[in-house]
């Protein structure tokens, strides 16, 4: 049989008729995703990119294989019926469109985590790739699950996977009912962990959450890349690094703890590795809007190669034109060249496609005040200054258009309450270039002080 040493999972399909039974398919996909994920001798494509293929018909399996960059195809079927959950797979070599494997597994809902955990076995047998003898173990500890709290953390997971605010608020609450009927159950509180960090205003809630995740289950790569958040919030760079490096060893083939890792190499100044482990995860999730940005992002303001930089975001752009995040850090790296008419156009993208977000607002007013149309800029100033007398406005980002506008005073006054905050956007302040013209006062300086970076 032909060697795989990469594999890809396409969504299970849902032979149940029912639409409202998709949440189970699709969290049985995460699943098996996540399980097969923890093979660190094999390459296993993120969930993002895989999901791009729900739905899809008539596409052959050699394209999505060559779009992937993956060897293998795992493709399937779930029903689920009553208290019985049955799952048929098959291992497909992605060039030539053949089947190598197949398989069923049938269980009651308590004892999915064990069928799970014995399928990424028997694919892992099929591909030839040896397991390491703390994987075996993993694979092997599985414990049953309380069938109503796995319910709930399906339906918390597939709201999370939809990102927008009113899904993030759903998932919170199906995660919140996982854990209350099975306190001990650690994948709904790392699911806690996560929406709370996302939804950025609940750094207590977020650190109790992966706290207790970690302690009824420290294996949970989920658990610790939401305790590296938090640590950061704390200023606590050695132990963020601890824990970002922790998920990784559990869960090499994460595309989002390779993202994450990234960034937090990027916030220290450590630029050249950041880029790796962008470009890693890129690797592994190919069709990520976020991790594409985000690699696009690193190159404008960690090591400032804005061509490289409006290259990849160029060609992020054909994923999804409409993406705001592609738009405000291309606009950005073209104010790393002072191509300020283009900047500003992609500025005003970002801002109506994201619905006037203060991030991309702010990018806006920077734009305009570098082009010299002061007067735009001190607009949208008095708009933020406006909107956060209503809702949740970042300090850093207003801080950020005071320095645009050379008003170094204001500008370190909103650092400050940015700092007492603490807020997240100002564990960048160390490496993006819109800080240079502070890095020679000392008040910057104290500031970097104080913020604990690791020299």
């Amino acid at each position: 049989p032909p060697r795989i040493e990469s594999l890809a999972v396409l969504p299970l399909e849902n032979l149940s008729g029912d639409p409202e039974q998709e949440y189970f398919a699709d969290g049985m996909t995460d699943a098996l995703i996540a399980e097969l994920s923890k093979i660190s001798a094999l390459k296993v494509i993120s969930r993002t990119s895989a999901m791009q293929y729900k739905g899809v018909k008539k596409k052959p399996l050699p394209q999505i294989a060559r779009e992937l960059g993956v060897d293998g195809i795992v493709a399937g079927t779930v029903m689920r019926e009553g208290d019985q959950v049955r799952i048929s797979v098959q291992l497909i070599y992605g060039p030539t469109d053949r089947n190598l494997w197949a398989d069923n597994y049938q269980r009651e809902v308590r004892s999915v985590l064990t069928m799970q955990g014995e399928l990424a076995s028997a694919i892992a047998h099929e591909v030839k790739v040896k397991l390491t003898p703390q994987e075996q173990a993993r694979f092997a500890s599985t414990q049953p699950v309380n069938p109503e709290a796995y319910e709930a953390y399906l339906k918390g997971l597939y709201y999370w996977n939809r990102r927008d605010a009113r899904s993030l608020q759903k998932a919170l609450e199906f995660f919140q009912q996982a854990a209350k009927i099975d306190p001990q159950y650690a994948l709904a509180h790392a699911g806690l962990a996560e929406t709370y960090s996302v939804l950025g205003s609940h750094k207590i809630e977020a650190k109790a959450a992966a706290a207790k995740a970690v302690e009824l289950d420290d294996t949970l790569a989920e658990a610790h890349i939401s305790l590296a958040r938090t640590r950061l919030l704390d200023y606590d760079w050695s132990g963020a690094e601890k824990e970002h490096r922790r998920a990784l060893e559990l869960d090499p083939n994460n595309g989002t703890a390779h993202d994450l890792y990234a960034d937090y190499l990027g916030m220290v100044g450590r630029a050249e590795e950041s880029i790796a482990e962008s470009k890693r995860a890129r690797e592994l999730d190919p069709l990520s809007l976020i991790i594409n940005v985000g690699l696009g992002g690193k190159l404008a303001n960690c090591t400032r190669q804005y061509d490289l930089a409006i290259q990849q975001l160029q060609n992020t752009l054909e994923l999804d034109p409409n993406y705001p995040g592609t738009h405000m850090f291309l606009g950005q790296a073209y104010l790393g060249k002072a191509m300020y008419e283009p900047a500003i156009q992609e500025m005003q993208k970002a801002v109506t496609f994201s619905g006037e977000r203060p991030w991309n607002l702010a990018n806006l007013a920077r734009a305009y005040a570098l082009a010299g149309r002061k007067k735009e800029a001190w607009e949208i100033l008095k708009k933020l200054q406006a909107l956060s007398q209503r809702t949740s406005v970042p300090p850093y980002d207003i801080a950020r258009v005071y320095v645009s506008l050379g008003e170094k005073d204001k500008a370190f006054a909103w650092l400050e309450k940015a700092f007492q905050e603490p807020d997240f956007g100002l564990l960048r302040v160390k490496v993006l270039p819109e800080f240079d013209p502070l890095r020679d006062d000392p008040r910057f300086q104290d500031l970097l002080r104080r913020m604990n970076f690791p020299k």
